[in-house]
């Protein structure tokens, strides 16, 4: 259920019905508009049939259900689009990010050497895996906590604020210290366990699609971490598994409109995993901007044909300012665009 306050409730009204909500088992989150504040009461064993007697409470404009089983990350809990905020960096609300680097963090010359790439290219976030949770137990698996490292110090010569994917709760701490997003793997959407762990966080967190995951259990997956106090959260559709064998996996483009009609949540797109081949996401990353999407994450290494991991579907330095180019003119394009239909 939603409690919408009325615009001139108190800070005693909105406590009391905070209250209220609570001493009958179920968890409120204040959301505090410019105009209005908003409870939304979430959980509970008998319905919510009890919760339709708020109305009556001083304060309250209205209750309204919420009919989605994602209740935190819906449209109907939240209207507004959510702005993840990284630094400088916003994350939804209108901007077109790019988070770009190599798959996987290898030694300080590369790391450093693709860090200055990604700034010269005019991207936003630098990403590296040190965890790489991979699919043979005899591939490179990352260097941990001196690949964490890495990346703090291309951090610190570069100022991008870094994304890096966490494996294991039990390293959490470890790798909040060292990182600005935390990222959830495609084999991760579903541990449950893992993500509680950052929904306890204050680390934004950027969770991937699973290869088999429907709309509906990525958008259960990311309440998972809102429910658990972390509305920092960022989606990615990053390729499905499909009968398809000309790529890697197929990239569900249409998932953008659709997710955008039903969370508030920012969605990007991983073109790179999605196809796992570098001549398809220039393309590709063209049609994310173009649908909607709030940005793209995509590998970029300075000499792919040398990389641990994923090299094919990893664009050459060349190739990534190509990339970039066309997404400013396009970017251009439709900002002109849209102001001669206004």
């Amino acid at each position: 259920m939603i409690i919408v306050m009325k615009r001139n409730a108190t800070e005693r009204q909105i406590d009391h019905v905070v209250d209220w909500v609570e001493s009958i088992g179920y968890r409120a989150y204040p959301s505090r508009g410019t105009e209005q504040t908003v409870v939304k009461a979430i959980g509970g064993e008998r319905g919510g049939e009890e919760l339709k007697y708020l109305a009556a409470l001083s304060g309250v404009d209205k209750v309204v259900p919420i009919r989605k089983p994602y209740k935190l990350s819906s449209r109907e809990a939240k209207e507004e689009d959510t702005v993840v905020q990284v630094g400088n960096v916003s994350i939804g609300g209108g901007s077109f990010t790019v988070m770009a680097g190599p798959c996987s963090v290898e030694s300080e010359q590369q790391l450093l050497e693709s860090a200055y790439i990604v700034k010269k290219a005019g991207a936003s976030i630098l990403r590296g895996g040190a965890f790489k949770p991979r699919t043979s137990p005899y591939s490179f698996q990352g260097l941990e906590e001196d690949g964490l490292k890495l990346l703090a110090k291309a951090r610190e010569k570069t100022g991008l604020p870094v994304v890096t994917e966490i494996v294991n709760p039990e390293d959490l701490d470890l790798v909040e210290s060292y990182t600005d997003i935390l990222q959830v793997g495609a084999r991760n959407v579903q541990n449950f366990a893992l993500l509680k762990k950052i929904g306890r966080s204050r680390v934004p967190v950027l969770l991937k699609r699973g290869m088999m995951t429907t709309i509906e259990e990525l958008l259960m997956s990311a309440e998972y971490i809102l429910s658990a106090g972390n509305d920092q959260v960022i989606l990615c559709e990053r390729g499905i598994r499909t009968f398809e064998t000309a790529t890697r996996n197929t990239l569900d483009i249409s998932a953008v409109p659709v997710l955008k009609e039903l969370t508030h949540l920012p969605v990007i797109i991983d073109p790179s995993h999605a196809t796992g081949h570098w001549k398809y996401v220039l393309p590709l990353g063209r049609a994310a901007l173009a649908v909607g999407a709030d940005g793209l994450i995509v590998e970029m290494h300075p000499q792919p044909e040398k990389a641990f991991c994923d090299g094919a579907q990893s664009l050459k330095p060349e190739t990534f300012y190509e990339l970039m180019d066309e997404l400013r003119r396009m970017e251009y394009v439709m900002s002109a665009t849209a102001k001669v239909l206004v």
